[in-house]
């Protein structure tokens, strides 16, 4: 046990460089991309049967829901250079994984979409509510109060599966951890401080999500009365 303490205590400050640099800004901007190609796709397909952007948003949500991000991370690095796209690592991983997570974000943003019963949009009509009106007072704080949950567990698969990176040589928490285990022979150790640290990111995140939703329902609930 000493032997695994003072592993984990020497290898601890790559891991959280790795953590740092790679793992949450990878996550930060490919969630943050991920919910504006959600929020386009989702309003794409409320936009009519017949539409073409429709037609573009459902095959683009049925393609990278119905396909593991490890494919898809593939295709992107090594399938692309084949047409003569060539993507760094970061670029790569970036869309990668901003697309898969904004396929689930679209999802998300749909149901809670359809979830508001129609006689709230009745009932803005009645209150002769312009459409943004409707949109800051009905959908806007229904809507969110309905996805956060999603939202967040969104997220937290995103964090985690930054983990897959490391495919294409990105240095991540996970490409960290298993660089020293090869360089120690200490496989066990190296991976149960690893998980360790994707806990720990895992206890905050849900920790901050119990937050929002007290919040948005507080909100709501203000704004109701």
């Amino acid at each position: 046990m000493e032997r695994y303490l003072e592993l984990w205590a020497q290898s601890l400050p790559s891991l959280l460089t790795a953590t740092l640099q790679v793992t949450i800004p990878l996550t930060l901007i490919s969630f943050l991309l991920a919910l504006i190609i959600g929020l386009l796709a989702s309003a794409a397909r409320n936009l009519g049967p017949y539409n073409p952007l429709n037609w573009l948003a459902t095959g683009f949500v049925w393609f990278f829901r119905g396909t593991p991000l490890l494919v898809q991370l593939f295709l992107i690095f090594y399938g692309l250079p084949r047409l003569g796209l060539t993507l760094d690592t970061w670029p790569a991983a970036i869309i990668a994984l901003s697309l898969n997570t904004g396929a689930y974000v679209a999802e998300t943003f749909r149901s809670a979409y359809a979830s508001i019963p129609r006689g709230q949009f009745e009932a803005a009509r009645t209150l002769n509510f312009t459409k943004l009106q409707t949109l800051r007072h009905v959908v806007i704080p229904q809507a969110t109060r309905i996805a956060l949950p999603p939202l967040g567990n969104d997220l937290i698969d995103l964090v985690k599966g930054t983990s897959l990176v490391s495919v294409i040589s990105m240095v991540d928490l996970f490409q960290a951890g298993r660089q020293v285990a090869a360089r120690t022979f200490e496989p066990l150790a190296m991976y149960l401080e690893v998980a360790a640290i994707y806990l720990v990111i895992f206890t905050l995140l849900s920790l901050a999500q119990r937050y929002l939703e007290k919040r948005t329902s507080r909100y709501v609930r203000t704004a109701n009365a």
